[in-house]
């Protein structure tokens, strides 16, 4: 693909979007996400600090990490921006939203593709300073340290401004360490806490909706921040920045365009809002279509409206979350979640017209057995009686700064055994196994226990092609083949 072909295609993407637009500003950033566009416009957190900053005045322009890096590279065209096709590497500034681990790889090559040293310590001042932030800030931030100037751990709502507003001032991004949940690589080992926002700055929203986003024309706003309950493997568990804080039903509406056509609720336990029915009501009779981010199985199987409502706003499928293989497992990792709640959501999907029901949850929780492999198969098949199922399997990955961060990867032959069994138990049902790759579960083990040489390691493994074997190596040679123990970490 030619250079004009490439551009026409941001082009054509920033006509395709609605919304209000990213206005000029004097102190230009870049807003860069180290993921393609479908993903990024996705991503709530990242329209929103952007929106943040505009608000204050800065030239907010987005960045994303091209749809084909090679094609780029081919035509010999630096990574630009949506809102005026300026090439990344001028801008002074680039802010960073890491979702998580994996996508260190795509800050690597999207830094690259700018003719940016992705390492600190090989940029100079003719190169932009680059501050990172986003969700992988809560559990560990030390893999991104060797490619940061300065980082903000946490909720960076009320922290990004002052730092960016410091930079322009100053040409350094040196104060980002006074302030909440900012880092800086010169301090060397230390604990931050994680910045918590201020909650009367609540919710975030986003402000473009396009139909090239992975949720395809959705205007997204966050129905409430943080959770309330306990669930040992996830970073976003009640002790994380005051568990669960609600957002009114009246406020969430006022503040969406009349004309956004879909409303998605995000939030970490949305699901268990106490005015959720409410406000599913009175989203779906103004005609507008609706999505959530995450339906815990319990409160659909007690408040049936849920499923009634989200299939009269456009769901076509019931996704929920069982996580672990049996009822033993879920108990070990205090989920709530039983057997009757699953069952309820696949009688909700069948009554409702639902085509399937989503159900997601781990293999290789620490100390499951045969056993527990032989009743997710069973009950897999009681679920599928009742209606066609399909089975999100991912890999249980231990995360930093949880009650399991402690815990061992249960192993590359390990998981993909385990999967092959449920693949056969299930053959001839109307089940669909859908599994994440168990080798790549093994490298975001690997970056999600590691400290700044794994950050590193993912450096030498893009350069090296990208492939899992030269991701293994990499590791290796950084001698962090093996978890490593990070020397930073963050409280919650």
């Amino acid at each position: 693909m030619n250079p004009r072909a490439l551009r026409e295609t941001l082009t054509r993407r920033k006509g395709l979007e609605h919304g209000e637009p990213f206005p000029r500003g004097r102190d230009r950033v870049a807003m860069l996400y180290p993921s393609p566009y479908r993903a990024g416009m996705s991503s709530l957190g990242f329209q929103w600090i952007a929106t943040l900053l505009a608000e204050a005045g800065f030239g907010v322009e987005r960045v994303f990490l091209p749809d084909d890096p090679e094609a780029w590279r081919k035509a010999r065209l630096p990574p630009l921006s949506i809102e005026t096709q300026t090439p990344l590497g001028t801008f002074p500034l680039l802010a960073v939203s890491v979702a998580y681990e994996l996508e260190l790889a795509g800050l690597v090559e999207v830094l690259r593709l700018a003719g940016i040293p992705p390492l600190r310590r090989d940029r100079n001042e003719g190169h932009p300073k680059v501050l990172i932030g986003g969700p992988l800030t809560f559990s560990n931030p030390l893999p991104c340290a060797p490619f940061a100037d300065a980082m903000i751990f946490g909720e960076a709502d009320d922290v990004v401004v002052p730092a960016v507003a410091g930079f322009f001032d100053t040409g350094s991004l040196d104060h980002v360490a006074s302030l909440p949940g900012g880092w800086t690589p010169e301090q060397g080992a230390a604990t931050v806490p994680v910045a918590k926002a201020d909650d009367t700055h609540l919710p975030a929203r986003s402000r473009i909706w396009t139909r090239e986003a992975e949720l395809t024309d959705m205007i997204l706003v966050e129905g409430e921040r943080g959770c309330h309950r306990a669930c040992s493997f996830c970073v976003m568990r009640r002790s994380t920045n005051g568990g669960m804080r609600l957002v009114s039903p009246d406020r969430l509406l006022e503040l969406i365009p009349e004309e956004a056509p879909r409303i998605g609720l995000v939030g970490a336990a949305i699901s268990d809002h106490p005015q959720l029915v409410g406000l599913l009501e009175r989203i779906v009779e103004s005609g507008r279509g609706v999505g959530i981010s995450s339906l815990r199985a319990d409160r659909v199987a007690l408040k049936p409206d849920i499923p009634r409502l989200l299939r009269k706003g456009g769901y076509q499928t019931l996704t929920v979350a069982s996580d672990a293989a049996s009822q033993r497992l879920r108990r070990q990792l205090q989920k709530g979640t039983t057997e009757g709640h699953l069952l309820a959501c696949a009688e909700a999907a069948k009554e409702h017209g639902y085509r399937q029901l989503k159900v997601y949850m781990m293999l290789g929780v620490p100390g499951e057995g045969e056993a527990d492999i032989e009743e997710l198969i069973a009950f897999t098949r009681r679920l599928a009686e009742i209606h066609p199922t399909a089975l999100g399997i991912a890999p249980f990955v231990p995360k930093f700064n949880t009650p399991m961060d402690r815990a061992e990867f249960a192993g590359i032959k390990v998981v993909e055994g385990r999967l092959e069994r449920v693949r056969e138990g299930l053959r001839g049902t109307r089940v669909e196994v859908r599994p994440t790759s168990a080798r790549w579960a093994w490298v975001e083990a690997r970056l999600a226990q590691g400290g700044p040489l794994a950050g590193e390691a993912v450096m030498r493994a893009v350069e090296a092609g990208g492939s899992f074997a030269a991701w293994k190596q990499a590791l290796g040679e950084a001698g962090v083949e093996e978890p490593q123990r990070a020397a930073v970490g963050t409280l919650g």
